[in-house]
């Protein structure tokens, strides 16, 4: 082998070893981007009769980080232009432990400033990680944010399963508290990727300054589509364990049926980004996801609930396979990692704002009505609205 061929093989080992350390990395930080936030739908009763507060603030603490999202993501993108990406997600997880210590403490003003500390940490880490793969690894994009969907979906299952038991042998505050271990554990891997260079996202030609998301159709359709289904995961989260118990499961296997919905996400999270990277057009995923959120929905609607593995594998299905399509149309929608977190930031922003909406909307629906059936007909509904925006959004173009 001559120095050439041997330069060539080293420096491919050392691409090879980054990308498993880079893998690592993104997967324990994916682990911080849903779990703190999935903890609280099986836990909603300990804290609110700890606390003494009202339905609809308990129903707030998931819509806080929705708001928080909405409002921090457009500006996720300029914030790492400034500080560099790995800098800028390496100080979100800071953030993001000093929020979940304060709303673990046991007061009202803190759980809710947590919660926004929270929400606006996370914010970062949705909108920039699909750029930061375009970035680093734009061969990869498929595989890094499959790997990348499959932990958030991994970790927020077994927050959602295990909150429960923790909040009822060791208190809800133990229960709010137990991801800072992953945001620990994020901080102590993502220390070697802040030795790097600073990772710029380059600064836009004047044809690409022009092409404003929000005068942009194609965005809205992404935009819509991120909206509403974040609205059907969100409201799932909060409210899955409360309709399962008014249909007559105990506590603990309500908070399990969550997890479940989350572990059948897996296998969608990590293959469709996969599948749709290679795809000109996405319409068939779009149809695929719609039947299956259609016969889940179905199921809990006219309370067949001894079926409840079954409806819950189907919306496991469903949300992952539409999560991580929206996720990748950030990246196939656009040309360069400038417009893929412009995007990102633009649709996430106002699809948070339409998600927020969600669990607030159904505590206040069920308080009106007395009934889960109302609320139920909208996540019907809100999967229709999720096809037609989906539907557009997977034709093959870019913004």
């Amino acid at each position: 082998m001559d120095s050439e061929q041997a330069d060539y093989q080293s420096k491919k080992i050392l691409s090879n070893k980054a990308l498993l350390f880079f893998i690592i990395a993104i997967f324990l930080f994916a682990t911080t981007l849903r779990a703190p936030i999935t903890v609280v739908g099986p836990i909603t009763s300990f804290i609110r009769d700890g606390l003494g507060i009202s339905n609809v603030l308990a129903g707030f603490l998931t819509t806080i980080p929705l708001l928080a999202f909405a409002v921090v993501s457009p500006f996720a993108p300029r914030i790492a232009r400034k500080f560099g990406m790995e800098w800028t997600l390496f100080y979100s997880v800071i953030l993001l432990c000093t929020g979940v210590i304060l709303r673990s403490i046991g007061v009202t003003s803190l759980l809710v400033l947590g919660t926004i500390l929270i929400g606006v940490a996370i914010a970062f880490g949705n909108v920039l990680i699909p750029s930061y793969f375009k970035l680093k690894f734009p061969l990869h994009i498929g595989l890094l944010t499959g790997i990348y969907t499959v932990s958030m979906n991994m970790s927020s299952g077994i927050a959602a399963g295990i909150s429960f038991p923790i909040a009822q042998s060791a208190g809800w505050q133990i229960a709010l508290s137990f991801s800072i271990i992953l945001g620990l554990l994020t901080l102590i891997i993502w220390l070697p990727l802040l030795r790097n260079a600073k990772v710029e996202m380059h600064t836009p030609s004047e044809q690409t300054v022009q092409k404003k998301m929000w005068q942009q159709p194609l965005a809205w359709a992404i935009a819509v589509a991120m909206g509403f289904q974040s609205f059907i995961f969100y409201c799932c989260a909060a409210w899955i364990p409360e309709i399962f118990i008014s249909q007559g499961l105990d506590a603990t296997s309500a908070g399990w049926m969550v997890s479940i919905m989350q572990f059948s996400q897996i296998p969608m999270t990590f293959i469709i980004p996969i599948i749709a990277e290679k795809m000109k057009s996405q319409r068939p995923i779009v149809v695929f996801f719609t039947i299956c959120y259609l016969i889940g929905f179905s199921g809990l609607l006219f309370e067949w609930t001894s079926l409840a593995v079954v409806w819950m594998i189907f919306l496991g299905f469903a949300g992952g396979a539409s999560f991580g399509l929206v996720l990748m149309l950030f990246t196939l929608r656009t040309n360069t990692a400038f417009e893929a977190a412009e995007l990102s930031g633009f649709a996430q922003s106002f699809g948070y704002l339409v998600a927020a909406i969600g669990p607030v909307l159904f505590g206040f629906v069920h308080d009106v009505t007395d009934s889960w059936f109302v609320p139920l007909a909208l996540f019907v509904l809100a999967s229709l609205l999720l096809f037609i925006a989906s539907f557009t959004s997977a034709k093959n173009r870019t913004i």
